[in-house]
């Protein structure tokens, strides 16, 4: 039963893509003539509403806590990182898609990386830290022009429900630009595939959206001990 389910989502995966087309072309139109809101609207529709059926396809049942937690305005969404799952689970249940940070390798997918430009996602080489320190900044100007990020700082799956150490890049992005932090859970994204190896299987998922953290006014002191904070208030969280 699960080879069966995996091999339906991916031919379901790539099937939506494709007939996804015609609105791909109007977003592109949409983005030439400089209609910004108009763009942001239709792209979010498209890709909430495709990222919800992935999830319903993999027989994700995702349960939402704390949105009365999510800002009217930019902020940088901090979360940890369990599977494969946690971009769609994100893009579907955060209210309009945010900026996120890809591996390279992503952005040489077609239509993938035409949706992800879309939506102002930054594409990373790891292996080259120049040009992650510019992703880095590419970043900062997006939460400070007003596009929210979300960042995974444990910068890989943990696979589990471990939380591993968190880096400072989305500290860093916050920091510079005073945008509030947003801690979220993700708990048990990775039943749905990593669990099972390569296999998809139902599973329950639970997104906890904890109340934002002010980064203004904080000393030096307690801007170096973020990372742990907010770590700890997501693994408080589970």
């Amino acid at each position: 039963m699960k080879i069966i389910r995996t091999i339906v989502w991916f031919i379901y995966f790539w099937i939506y893509l494709i007939g996804l087309i015609p609105h791909l072309n109007k977003a592109k139109r949409l983005q030439r003539e400089g209609r910004i809101e108009e763009l942001d609207a239709h792209v979010a529709k498209h890709v909430v509403k495709w990222a919800r059926s992935l999830l319903r396809m993999a027989g994700a049942k995702v349960t939402v806590r704390g949105e009365e937690n999510l800002p009217a305005g930019t902020a940088v969404y901090v979360s940890n990182h369990q599977g494969n799952f946690d971009v769609p689970i994100l893009l579907g249940h955060l209210g309009n898609p945010k900026s996120m940070f890809a591996k390279q390798e992503i952005g040489k997918l077609p239509l993938i990386r035409d949706w992800m430009m879309l939506f102002r996602c930054i594409f990373v080489d790891r292996n080259n830290m120049r040009q992650a320190m510019n992703s880095l900044k590419e970043a900062t100007e997006l939460v400070a022009n007003g596009y929210p990020v979300v960042v995974f700082p444990e910068g890989t799956r943990s696979k589990s429900d471990q939380i591993g150490e968190f880096k400072n890049g989305a500290f860093r992005i916050a920091t510079k630009t005073g945008a509030p932090i947003v801690p979220i859970r993700i708990s048990g994204s990775y039943k749905l595939m990593e669990a099972n190896g390569v296999w998809i299987s139902p599973a329950e998922v639970e997104l906890t959206i904890l109340p934002p953290v002010q980064v203004e006014g904080l000393s030096k002191e307690e801007m170096a001990e973020l990372p742990e904070r907010v770590r700890a208030m997501i693994e408080s969280a589970g």
